[in-house]
């Protein structure tokens, strides 16, 4: 219960500091433009090594191919 409670402290410790600085504190969510940042080097990198491209070209035809008909 003491740990609990040291950390609602430090929580609160935190968001006087960042109102006194005149920042916001963080919402916890991440922009959707910065989460695509973060993976698509990684999804590059398995799609090459694993040998996916084929894969992901088949579906891309198909799907054009959908939504040309």
């Amino acid at each position: 219960m003491t740990e609990t409670s040291g950390r609602t402290a430090l929580r609160a410790q935190g968001r006087r500091a960042a109102a006194a600085l005149g920042g916001r504190q963080p919402s916890g969510t991440r922009h959707p433009l910065v989460a695509v940042a973060i993976v698509l080097p990684l999804a590059s990198v398995l799609t090459v090594v694993f040998g996916g491209w084929e894969a992901v070209v088949t579906q891309a035809s198909s799907v054009v191919g959908m939504l040309g008909r």
